[in-house]
């Protein structure tokens, strides 16, 4: 009787399922992707994050473990699995409680896509029937398809190729056998097994799932084994991709969401930013380690916060995972517990049950907190959070978050694309955007565009101007009398703008500013891309009183490394729909194009020769001493009560700007110049950029010619004026060949 019913519910209900169309015109919710200009993906933004996979492409490890852990029998029922039922009826009657599920994959398939998740006898009914629909209709491999693309995994993951990137950073055909189990077992219980909530819950998953796998063959002994014992790296940041480039992730889809409104997080967009993969990589490197390098100068602050301790019962106490939940990784800044501490050593509590020991070199950082005369709500004890990090050598070492904050960011100078931008030292922690809005004093990196003015009005790099004290009224600086002073507090007397320059003397700067004309200049600035209302025409201009932005200062720079032309930087090139047609595509104007010009080629010329004189003898000899190499320029900056630290440079190729401060103006403290503070992020990045670049320099353009001038106390020097400007005492010299080099 029981047989015939369901037999007629059957015959009444079957042909009322719903049609297949959405699982054979499958067309899942794709995230908007933003994607390196060589291709690396940076960024991914929407409700689901899921990266669609082919059956093909899915490795035979990744199916087995799959199958290990759902279905075992996947590839012989008929979409409902009657030996598996059995054999869970037996397994919940034996447990004395219903603990083991049978539902097949198919019937996953069909829960997930037809039915919601209410635990019924008529829910389960219509789930078997939609299962033998299903089954019915679609070869094996493609309901397999379905559900490894389908199946909700943890951390907003859909789908095994979005979760391998997830937890593991890696694409589907890296992952490992231990790794593959560990996605495996998510499918079951996605928030009990997680590895980033439940580590410990989610390695006994795993054990499982590879002793299923080693019992069914598909693993020998040795792989199971070898797998067990493999440790692994989970990522805690479910944000994190493969390259640091969180600010231009942001940038690109702020860009995406103004030019395409209309399901944006859901249509599968994909925008190819200007950013390369090696620059961005070597630029976040380099930010980091100075910002670590800066806060390690200035001293240890003490511990981050404090923990109840008095419900502990032992090192390993699963509480201690809770309360590590509120403090976040920053790449390899660890927030750790502490659970035991004197003066030479300290035990601490990392997420997952790692025990950390600190003691000798990595303890010194931190040595006057564990003294009993240090600050009570600072002092290293029992259930303080404190940082840890592995230095070089892999010994762990303790540290701190940096309160500071810095930028950096590169351009293309005869295109404006954008090679590589770090808004911050972590964006999780602040995502204030310090390369495109942050507004700061430039200090003395503004000096070459007041020297830039200085030429257009008839100064030449061989033109003598005192370097004396200085005071001036109130009128000349908008509100006080003024004393400026020189940074070293030494004054050298008449010297050529050039050595002026490289030595950035402020007594030099203020009058050729004062010769030249505030309002001139006010102008004259405004054609690098500066905003003229932002640099008030005051004397104080002379030493970067105003307010930039890093981006405008690469923007600026460009403008002497191209030869005069101003370029507009841009991040994104361009915008594809799912189906890879392009939407959109930036059309650049290049440096070459006389639209663009803004300064005379000569002064363009002249001014490249004195900033690489900066960078070979002045504030920034660092630069060519450490890359060995003489076709570099820039200039320092650092504001007064040194508040702002900026380097900003370039090579023919390639112009780059470092900026370090606090986000509250205060002082980074006495020593703490442009070339000790900001300029080492330059170098380091550069050592990648200008990898096997060879030496490249401004062709020497028509209208210049060379002399010897004397400078006062130097003796004889050659110097380059315009033919217009050469003043009457000198003779020209022979004109040179065309092989001649060109003249610093």
């Amino acid at each position: 009787m029981a047989v015939a019913i369901v037999a007629v519910i059957l015959t009444l209900a079957y042909p009322n399922l719903p049609s297949l169309e959405i699982l054979t015109d499958y067309r899942p919710k794709i995230p908007l992707r933003v994607y390196t200009a060589d291709g690396h993906l940076i960024g991914e933004f929407g409700e689901e994050r899921r990266a669609m996979v082919r059956i093909q492409e899915v490795p035979e490890t990744m199916k087995r473990a799959i199958l290990a852990a759902e279905d075992e029998r996947f590839y012989q029922h008929r979409g409902v699995d009657a030996l598996g039922i059995a054999r869970a009826a037996v397994s919940n009657l034996l447990g004395g409680g219903k603990r083991q599920g049978a539902s097949t994959i198919t019937q996953q398939v069909a829960k997930n896509f037809f039915l919601t998740s209410e635990k019924t006898y008529t829910r389960k009914l219509y789930e078997a029937m939609l299962a033998f629909k299903i089954e019915s209709n679609l070869g094996k491999d493609q309901i397999l398809e379905l559900y490894i693309n389908q199946i909700y995994l943890g951390q907003r993951a859909y789908g095994f190729r979005s979760a391998a990137q997830i937890y593991f950073g890696k694409p589907l055909n890296e992952l490992t056998v231990a790794e593959a189990a560990m996605l495996a077992g998510l499918p079951k219980a996605p928030s009990a097994f997680n590895p980033v909530v439940n580590p410990k819950r989610a390695r006994l998953r795993q054990q499982y799932v590879l002793r299923r796998m080693h019992e069914l063959g598909f693993i020998d002994a040795k792989q199971h084994q070898a797998a067990l014992q493999q440790p692994l790296v989970v990522k805690r940041d479910a944000s994190a991709f493969g390259v640091h480039a969180e600010y231009v992730a942001e940038m690109a889809r702020q860009m995406a969401v103004e030019r395409f409104p209309e399901d944006i997080y859901t249509r599968g967009l994909k925008v190819y930013t200007t950013i390369l993969k090696a620059d961005q990589e070597a630029a976040y490197a380099s930010l980091r380690r100075n910002v670590l390098d800066y806060d390690r100068r200035h001293g240890y602050r003490g511990a981050e916060a404090y923990v109840e301790m008095d419900k502990i019962k032992s090192d390993q106490d699963e509480e201690l995972d809770e309360m590590l939940q509120d403090f976040s990784d920053s790449e390899d800044l660890h927030p750790a517990i502490v659970l035991r501490a004197d003066t030479k050593q300290i035990r601490a509590y990392r997420r997952g049950g790692e025990i950390v020991t600190l003691s000798g070199d990595g303890l010194k950082f931190a040595a006057r907190m564990l003294d009993d005369k240090a600050p009570p709500n600072k002092r290293l004890l029992r259930g303080a959070v404190i940082r840890v990090q592995k230095d070089d050598k892999g010994n762990w070492r303790i540290t701190q978050m940096p309160e500071v904050e810095s930028a950096f960011l590169s351009v293309a100078p005869d295109s404006g694309a954008i090679r590589a931008l770090v808004g911050g030292f972590d964006y999780n922690r602040n995502k204030f955007n310090h390369a495109t809005q942050a507004w700061r004093q430039p200090g003395s990196s503004f000096k070459p565009f007041i020297y830039s003015g200085a030429l257009e009005k008839g100064f030449m790099p061989a033109s003598i101007v005192n370097d004396s004290p200085i005071s001036l009224p109130s009128s000349a600086t908008g509100s006080q009398a003024w004393e400026p002073k020189n940074y070293d507090g030494k004054y050298e007397g008449p010297m050529r703008l050039r050595t002026a320059l490289a030595k950035s003397k402020n007594m030099v700067s203020i009058r050729i500013l004062q010769s030249s004309g505030v309002h001139f200049i006010q102008d004259y600035v405004s054609r690098f891309g500066f905003d003229a209302e932002k640099h008030p025409p005051y004397l104080t201009m002379a030493l970067g009183a105003g307010s930039v932005t890093p981006w405008q200062m690469v923007t600026a720079y460009s403008v002497f490394a191209n030869g005069g032309y101003r370029i507009q930087p841009f991040i994104v090139s361009e915008i594809r729909n799912e189906k890879n047609q392009v939407l959109a595509q930036a059309q650049p104007v290049t440096a070459g194009e006389e639209t663009l010009r803004v300064i005379d080629p000569r002064n363009a010329y002249l001014m490249d020769s004195m900033l690489r004189d900066v960078t070979i003898y002045g504030t920034a000899a660092r630069a060519s001493a450490t890359l060995k190499r003489r076709d570099l320029a820039g200039k320092t900056g650092t504001t007064n009560e040194h508040v702002d630290a900026w380097f900003c440079g370039y090579q023919r190729t390639v112009v780059g700007c470092s900026w370090i401060g606090f986000d509250q103006p205060r002082s980074l403290g006495k020593g703490e110049t442009g070339g000790s503070a900001a300029l080492p992020v330059w170098i380091n990045y550069m050592a990648t950029a200008l990898k096997d670049q060879p030496e490249a320099f401004l062709p020497e353009p028509e209208g210049l010619v060379a002399l010897d001038a004397v400078a006062p106390g130097k003796g004889p020097a050659k110097e380059l004026f315009y033919k217009e400007n050469v003043p009457q005492e000198l003779e020209p010299e022979p004109p040179q060949d065309e092989t001649s080099k060109p003249v610093d």
